[in-house]
């Protein structure tokens, strides 16, 4: 499929910089794009790239004004860019149809119109999922769980007993959700599970990837709020609260009850203890060892996390350890001798 420049200002309501007529038929990053292709710059430390791109045209911010290429300026270029993605290389996913004659469901549970169910899937007792869901092989739906309609079910999902997800929730293999929470309690040395008695509730529109875990509250409820995109690799503990359109990257780790606010990030490894509050439309950055609670509309970075400028002062210093090390070897030798020649 080609479409002009003109036609794929018009799709995502952008300004063209430059020849209209150029003909694009494909998309690819700055880096990698050749001739009849269209990438983007959102970052401006990527801008330089603008020149050096062997694409035929870039989408790029409104402050953009010209470049050697034909642009298009738009507010977002990364939302642009997925949107001509959309168009030009369309993803065709093949859903199976029914109900797999594998497909082990009790017959308390209570299936909608529209509902697929795969090969060796188990479905437990009064179960309820709604109209136009997919589950696919080899997932495991637990008891008295209630799934939404037009939800998605990659391979080997496990959904523990007494699970609530609302609709057009979708989750990549290898999750598992509603695990025991991890709380135990020393008994004449020995550990102890404490019973974990509680749920997790999953509100409209998450998303989660790959081998995630969401562990059952102890009591009430883990909690993840409406719009929230949680990475692969994520582990997030018993009664933790998040709230709607955050997210979460990969390989961050959130211990048990701490709440999270609306449209916060949690970047990719940083790990949060426990009991602590994420304020809204915060960011905790990647690696961050968030040890206290963040303000609302706050950037924190560093072990223990700090407010981010503040954290790359310090570690700017830290850069100038072995240097000033050496200055102060140099300044004890200088004093050493001034006070040798004062004591003769």
């Amino acid at each position: 499929m080609k479409k002009t420049l003109r036609e794929i200002a018009a799709l995502v309501r952008g300004q063209v910089v430059g020849d209209a007529k150029v003909e694009i038929s494909g998309v690819s990053g700055v880096r990698e794009a050749k001739k009849g292709d269209i990438t983007f710059v959102a970052n401006r430390r990527y801008l330089p790239l603008v020149d050096e791109t062997e694409a035929s045209a870039i989408i790029v911010p409104l402050d953009i004004k010209n470049a050697s290429k034909p642009l298009v300026r738009v507010k977002d270029p990364s939302l642009a860019f997925a949107q001509v993605l959309a168009v030009l290389h369309p993803v065709k996913v093949r859903h199976p149809k029914g109900i797999h004659k594998t497909a082990v469901i009790a017959k308390s549970a209570k299936i909608a119109k529209g509902v697929v169910v795969g090969p060796y899937t188990v479905i437990e007792a009064d179960v309820v999922i709604g109209a136009n869901t997919i589950i696919y092989a080899g997932c495991v739906i637990g008891p008295e769980t209630k799934i939404g309609r037009d939800c998605l079910f990659w391979p080997n999902v496990s959904v523990r007993e007494r699970v609530t997800i609302g609709d057009r929730v979708s989750i990549q293999s290898g999750t598992v959700i509603g695990s025991e929470g991890f709380g135990y309690v020393s008994v004449d040395g020995a550990y102890q599970l404490i019973p974990q008695v509680g749920t997790v509730v999953i509100e409209d529109d998450v998303e989660i990837g790959a081998n995630v875990t969401i562990d059952r509250a102890r009591f009430d409820k883990t909690f993840i709020g409406k719009g929230t995109k949680i990475d692969n690799l994520v582990q997030i503990a018993h009664n933790v609260v998040i709230g709607e359109n955050c997210i979460i990257v990969a390989q961050a780790g959130i211990s048990g009850s701490t709440r999270i606010g609306k449209n916060a990030t949690i970047a990719g490894q940083a790990g949060l203890v426990g009991h602590i509050t994420i304020g809204d439309n915060a960011i905790c950055a990647a690696q961050a060892g968030v040890t206290k609670s963040v303000p609302a509309n706050t950037v924190v970075s560093g072990y223990p996390a700090r407010p981010h400028e503040e954290a790359k002062r310090t570690y700017a210093y830290i850069q100038r350890l072995p240097e000033l090390s050496e200055a102060v070897r140099e300044l004890k030798k200088k004093v050493q001798e001034l006070e040798d020649r004062i004591n003769k």
